[in-house]
């Protein structure tokens, strides 16, 4: 069964794992999470085979790592700024 996270949820799931962790091994525990963007979704294991990092030393570390990865447009409408208003 699919699990389909939000990205702003993304962090719960990740503070439920022991670090360091392996990218594979991170890649086998979340095979079955869909990651919903603002504009459709993904699996996980796609965007984590994107990171350039081999080991995340931290819930942090991957949740910026994946952050870094996801395309733009799925974090919310293209050219919208928060700070602009």
């Amino acid at each position: 069964m699919t699990r389909e996270v939000k990205l702003n949820e993304l962090t719960d799931l990740l503070t439920d794992v022991e670090y360091s962790l392996e990218v594979e091994t991170a890649r086998s525990r979340f095979d079955d999470v869909e990651l919903l963007y603002a504009d459709g979704s993904e699996p996980l294991v796609d965007v984590l085979s994107r990171t350039e990092s081999s080991t995340f030393e931290s819930a942090e570390d991957a949740q910026t790592s994946i952050f870094n990865v996801i395309p733009i447009e799925g974090v919310g409408e293209p050219g919208q700024s928060e700070g602009e208003g």
